[in-house]
């Protein structure tokens, strides 16, 4: 695979055709160039960063599986992968590249009913501030929530905006409008990942991985994106 060499200008193109033109033939007459700047510089990217803070890497199929989808798309629109079991954290680190940009992030996403039950009890002051921190460094919260305040826990209570969440992520995205050179799209990763990684910690200590679910595709055994 070689060392990550950064991403050139017309990754963004690739996937802005993608869009424009989501099939077969389009993937098919554009694919080497898929093969060799899209994935196979984004596999490079995590492969660079688990030499660096341990762990395995996975990159997602373009395909999409459309056997039970309204849409029919038969490719993804973004290329993204994890890093699992590194030093900051045993749970999913995030990363994609798209026609946005380069994404990175992590949490838990789409928590199973035990998870959600260990993190509404331990819910605390700790967590928010380790949140606020985050956010103040420049990460986006990505989370999801309920409408209103889950059963049995008051709509005034004072953490109710945590307590609501059902999926605690946090990350940012970078343009690749001009291209991104590999020093720039490591450190934006790495960097994303380690701030967000006291949130992560918390989350590991008190939450932990589910026992109802096993698969990513149902949320990374609920742990991390």
């Amino acid at each position: 695979m070689g060392e990550f060499a950064g991403f050139d200008a017309g990754v963004v193109a690739w996937f802005e055709g993608l869009e424009a033109d989501n099939s077969r033939e389009y993937f098919g007459a554009h694919r080497a160039y898929y093969e060799r700047e899209v994935r196979g510089r984004f596999g490079a990217l995590l492969a660079d960063l688990a030499a660096e803070l341990g762990g395995e890497v996975k990159v997602f199929r373009q395909h999409r599986d459309v056997r039970f989808a309204a849409d029919k798309s038969p490719y993804k629109t973004q290329t993204y992968g994890l890093l699992t079991g590194s030093s900051l954290s045993p749970a999913g680190l995030f990363a994609a590249i798209s026609a946005d940009g380069l994404a990175a992030g992590t949490g838990y996403w789409r928590m199973a009913r035990d998870q959600l039950v260990r993190y509404r009890a331990a819910v605390d002051d700790e967590l928010a501030a380790r949140v606020a921190d985050a956010v103040d460094a420049g990460l986006e919260q990505w989370s999801q929530g309920l409408a209103t305040a889950p059963r049995g826990i008051p709509r005034d209570h004072p953490r109710i905006e945590l307590l609501r969440l059902t999926s605690v992520t946090l990350g940012r995205r970078r343009p690749a409008g001009g291209g991104i050179g590999a020093d720039e799209g490591r450190v934006f990763v790495r960097e994303t990942w380690r701030t967000a990684a006291p949130v992560l910690a918390w989350l590991d200590e008190h939450v932990g991985p589910s026992t109802e679910e096993q698969s990513w595709g149902r949320g990374a055994q609920r742990r991390g994106r």
